[in-house]
């Protein structure tokens, strides 16, 4: 991989101290610059886009006039971070950005003192920077500033809504930055993106705001913390509707301004930085600034993949025999299937229509599938009380960001009974996103709840039949099904639909002495490594379960009386998961096979193409293959190469 190439002024700052070398009216030659670079570098590599060009200027106007890492800057997720990692060292190894073996595509602690706190999922920077401001106020570190960078969309969640809540309170130093761009991956969703529309428009505010900001600009530094309290009163007088909200959160509200401006925003950032405890800047900005295909299409530019940079062309693969569909995709149009059959059923999803692919259902029965915003609690809980009332809800959530919702699945749904469907997207290892996406936990956290079934598709066609299963009236339970991110495996996949009995796995094939269990899409690599392993003349048998609970327990006494070892493999945690129940099956009936778990270890898995973390991690075909070899008491492949 190739270093990318940066302009005059970016390929001289390495660090923020070079950025504070020079003049402001060289500062928007640095904007420039820096959105080229990122271009350049995304067009090549690929990596997530709008997000990043639509903060080049505050990401140069913050490290302009902070003194970070001392101040300490906190990014909400890490799409829009690739301007500051650039300008804080990382620009001769942005190349590697997602890369297996490179830096993170979010910001990340143990990668740069200039990442205060590693986020991967939203909503969490205010919580954070208020964290830290309380720390260095109860130490005594008075010169230290805090700031939080949140987008709208983020907003849309509950717990900045917790943390403005305990901000204005606080009395902590901390500025909040409220990065407004109407988007959060797909158009953003609910009452507060009407609230901020009605902030930006309204003519009365804005006039005042612009005699306000005009008269700061010629004040003396001592005089603007007695104005600042004038302001103060003045915008709750004035402007009620405008900024009540976050000034009855004992939060002084300020903007909104242009953030494509970076002149504006260093004056501006400079003259907050006189004024003390908890306030909140709210910017307005384009996502994708500076690139017009990624202005006019914000949600397919969000991360596009590698592209033509001058014609916008977005590379795909292109094949002369039919692929199979990414998982996410039969989901959306099976749902819509099933939908038009069935009139109680109804679609929910947390801010990704077009990730989850839940956006087939909602551009053909817009009144039966909703999008709640960057809200995974309040997705489940809504999803429990539809059905109350007799509702069949696909609730639509990827595995990690369940993790957030954990408390509504048990207390919302499980005890009451109510037979919402759980469909996990992403399960799994995710690839470039790294650890804060990986669905490494959902089958050990999900397993051990009462009354859940707990499935997963080993191919479309099966998750077509677990999704059929799920809606019909007989199916009483909650129901999980788990798929990964990507293509399955049948081109021809849109199968007639099939009852599946709950808790039953299926017979891939016989074998001698060795039997490998499989759940979910790993077992295709099983697949692979028998095909592998007959050239050699060894037959492991294979069983696809299907279900992580209830367990197939009638292929599991066969199992254990008939093989003397065993191999189990998902794509999930091995502490806790499919592995372990087999094992607890297993000591519960008193078998002893000898047994060997591959899945994911426990450790964090960083980043990669989901094809070298599954080799990483030990249960792609080759790893199989040579598990089975080891329990047959046969050198692996490794050891008869060398």
């Amino acid at each position: 991989m190739e270093e990318i190439a940066a302009g005059p002024l970016l390929g001289e700052i390495n660090n923020p101290d070079d950025l504070k070398k020079l003049d402001k009216s060289q500062l928007q030659q640095v904007c420039d610059e820096l959105r080229q670079f990122i271009i350049d570098c995304v067009s090549v590599h690929g990596g997530h886009f709008g997000a990043s060009l639509g903060v080049v200027e505050l990401s140069v106007a913050l490290h302009y006039v902070y003194n970070t890492p001392d101040d300490q800057l906190v990014w909400d997720v890490g799409h829009q971070a690739y301007g500051h990692k650039i300008l804080t060292g990382r620009r001769k190894v942005f190349h590697t950005n997602r890369k297996y073996g490179g830096i993170s595509g979010f910001p990340k602690r143990s990668e740069s003192v200039y990442d205060t706190f590693g986020v991967g999922h939203s909503s969490t920077s205010i919580s954070a920077a208020l964290g830290m401001a309380i720390a260095s106020k109860y130490k005594g570190e008075h010169h230290r500033r805090h700031i939080a960078v949140i987008g709208d969309g983020a907003m849309t969640a509950g717990l900045p809504f917790e943390a403005l809540n305990h901000a204005g309170v606080s009395g902590a130093n901390v500025l909040i930055i409220l990065n407004d761009n109407n988007m959060s991956i797909d158009p953003n969703v609910g009452a507060l993106k009407e609230y901020l529309t009605d902030i930006t428009t309204s003519q009365p505010y804005n006039r005042f705001r612009d005699d306000v900001w005009n008269l700061l600009g010629k004040l003396p530094t001592k005089d603007f913390q007695k104005l600042a309290s004038k302001v103060e009163a003045g915008l709750k007088g004035v402007v009620s509707k405008s900024s009540n909200l976050f000034e009855a959160l004992g939060l002084r509200y300020f903007g909104p301004i242009d953030g494509h401006n970076v002149l504006k925003l260093t004056e501006t950032l400079k003259s907050l930085q006189g004024i003390p405890g908890p306030k909140l800047l709210h910017i307005k900005t384009v996502k994708g600034k500076g690139y017009g295909l990624a202005e006019k299409d914000q949600t397919l530019w969000h991360a596009p993949g590698t592209f033509d940079k001058i014609t916008g062309k977005i590379n795909k693969k292109v094949s002369s025999v039919p692929e199979p569909p990414k998982y996410q995709d039969v989901f959306g149009h099976t749902l819509v299937e099933l939908a038009e059959k069935n009139s109680l059923i109804m679609g929910i999803t947390p801010a990704m229509p077009s990730g989850s692919s839940m956006k087939f259902m909602m551009d053909a029965m817009p009144d039966r599938a909703i999008d709640v915003g960057i809200a995974e609690q309040h997705a489940v809980t809504l999803s429990a009380g539809l059905a109350t009332q007799g509702m069949k809800v696909f609730c639509n959530i990827y595995s990690s960001f369940m993790q957030r919702a954990y408390d509504m699945v048990i207390h919302d749904v499980a005890i009451q009974k109510l037979p919402v469907v759980f469909c996990l997207d992403r399960a799994g290892l995710v690839g470039d996103d790294g650890p804060t996406h990986h669905g490494a936990y959902d089958i050990a956290f999900m397993r051990c709840i009462p009354y859940l079934v707990v499935a997963a598709p080993m191919n479309e066609s099966e998750l077509r039949n677990m999704m059929y299963t799920a809606q019909l009236p007989e199916t009483k339970e909650p129901y999980v099904i788990r798929y990964p991110r990507g293509q399955g495996v049948l081109p021809n996949w849109r199968t007639p639909f099939e009852k599946m009995e709950t808790g039953t796995g299926r017979k891939i094939c016989d074998g001698q002495e060795v039997a490998i269990l499989t759940i979910g899409h790993p077992g295709n690599f099983a697949v692979q490594a028998c095909k592998m392993l007959a050239a050699e003349e060894i037959y492991p048998a294979h069983y696809d379960m299907r279900f992580v609970k209830p367990l197939d327990e009638a292929m599991l006494h066969e199992v254990a009386q008939t093989y003397s070892k065993i191999i189990t493999v998902e794509d999930g945690t091995i502490v806790g998961g499919f592995g372990s129940a087999v094992l607890e099956f297993l000591a519960l009936h008193n078998y002893t096979p000898e047994v060997k778990i591959l899945g994911i270890p426990d450790r964090i898995v960083e980043h990669g193409k989901p094809e070298e973390l599954h080799r990483e991690c030990g249960y792609d075909a080759m790893a199989i293959a040579d598990a089975v070899r080891e329990m047959a008491g046969l050198k692996t492949l490794a050891e008869v190469l060398a």
